[in-house]
């Protein structure tokens, strides 16, 4: 096997390690990196075994774990083709948020990083004197990061269409959620105080206060009920196409902090959890049974995902990522780049891009990082029991020890650097994604579309 790879596939596995040489097509190279089951040799060097080992005895040494949970526990580690370490590394474990990063892969796969989710504003009655003779309509489209911002920008852009009154209702139709609030009656209340500055909310005055300095304040008063809309549209005039961030910002996002309810939101809007487990066990090439989901989110200890299967998920990522010329780090926390979040207070590897997992009795951590021996390193490692401070901190001296033992890279590969595009200038915020449909003009009446 390793005259195999010296014959050829050696300089195959460098580029997809992430060492600087110059092979064949960089897109089939990362198909190879992206299925751990073409593993074609256990690497030689006894690092990642040593230190995975010396990791398990130090659990059971400062009773973590006892030596009856060693089976519990699951490691893997991988380089390109090469096995590094592998501790229960196939076999479906309690993996906490690693969920969410079946969800990224599912989401990105069949929508597309670059995709928008629309959440429109109609209204249903004329405008006279800054008063809306009827109902103003929102149509969800599934959007998972409509927050006060979104609000606000919508308030202000009624406004200066001449809308300051609704004498009508607030109708809430399609799959609508905000501030997280995934109930669309709820989240209807939440937009409704929003519209108006007089009725914010707390919360909604601190992400005013973050805006753009100079913002206007909205006041669109809606003098009726907010109401749900089951029954086909009534006759309306579009006023308003508003637009998400692109999805791989919102993927970042949510990954960052971990949140429940957008991953949730993703996993439910490209067919729930049977199709996420699905779509990312074909994706990852590995077998369907590796990677066990009853939801999105990973709340709950029936999602059960394997070490390898999570280290697969993340490979098949980073190869869709390339494609745009993005890398996993454009998607998940990654350190020295990211301090939000779940990154906070981890001392991880400089670069190591990640994604956390905790429950009661769970702790988990997977991701990559950059190493001068081994190149790039895909990792994950899933803890079961209630020491979840201590495992996270173990986690981190895991992986300083073997990258210490591996050398660190001399400079922050490209594969893991957070690129973005035009993502890396400052964001113009939801005004810039507002599609304003028909502008009113003074007092001038509204037709029905």
């Amino acid at each position: 096997m390793l005259e195999l790879l010296g014959s050829g596939l050696f300089s195959l596995w460098l580029e997809m390690a992430g060492v600087d040489v110059k092979p064949i097509d960089a897109l089939d190279v990362l198909a190879w990196q992206s299925s751990p089951g073409l593993v074609l040799a256990t690497d030689p060097n006894p690092t990642g075994v040593n230190t995975v080992k010396e990791y398990l005895k130090e659990l059971i040494d400062r009773k973590l774990i006892t030596n009856d949970l060693t089976n519990s526990q699951g490691v893997w580690m991988q380089s390109g083709p090469m096995l590094m370490a592998n501790h229960q590394g196939t076999t479906p474990l309690p993996a906490a948020s690693l969920t969410k990063i079946a969800t990224s892969l599912a989401a990105v796969s069949k929508l597309g990083l670059d995709y928008q989710f629309e959440t429109l504003v109609g209204a249903t009655g004329a405008v006279e004197n800054g008063v809306l003779k009827g109902d103003l309509v929102i149509t969800g489209g599934g959007d998972p990061l409509f927050v006060s911002e979104e609000a606000i920008t919508l308030g202000n852009a009624l406004n200066h269409m001449g809308i300051k009154r609704v004498e009508g209702n607030l109708l809430i139709k399609g799959n609508f959620a905000m501030n997280f609030q995934r109930n669309p009656q709820l989240a209807g209340q939440v937009l409704k105080h929003s519209l108006h500055h007089a009725s914010w909310s707390r919360r909604t005055a601190i992400q005013y206060s973050i805006m753009p300095s100079g913002t206007p304040k909205p006041e669109v008063i809606i003098v009726g009920k907010v109401k749900l809309l089951e029954q086909p549209s009534p006759q309306q005039t579009l006023l308003i196409r508003h637009r998400s961030l692109p999805l791989r910002r919102i993927v970042k996002e949510m990954n960052v902090f971990s949140n429940n309810h957008m991953a949730q939101m993703l996993a439910d809007y490209v067919g729930g959890a049977e199709v996420v487990q699905s779509v990312a066990a074909k994706l990852a090439r590995v077998p369907l049974q590796e990677i066990q989901l009853i939801n999105g989110s990973g709340l709950g200890v029936e999602n059960r995902v394997s070490p390898r299967a999570a280290s697969a998920m993340l490979m098949a990522l980073h190869r869709i990522a390339m494609k745009k010329n993005l890398t996993i780090a454009d998607l998940f926390p990654t350190a020295g780049f990211d301090r939000r979040g779940t990154m906070h207070s981890r001392k991880l590897p400089e670069a190591t891009a990640m994604k956390t997992g905790t429950l009661r009795d769970v702790s988990a951590l997977a991701g990559v990082m950059p190493t001068r021996d081994r190149g790039l390193v895909w990792f994950a490692i899933i803890n079961r029991g209630p020491y979840i401070s201590s495992f996270r901190q173990r986690q981190d001296l895991l992986l300083q020890a073997l990258v210490k033992q591996l050398e660190k890279a001399p400079s922050v590969p490209s594969a893991v650097t957070p690129h973005g595009g035009a993502d890396s200038l400052p964001d113009l915020g939801a005004t810039s994604r507002n599609e304003i449909i028909d502008k009113l003009v003074g007092n001038s009446g509204m037709g029905n579309g």
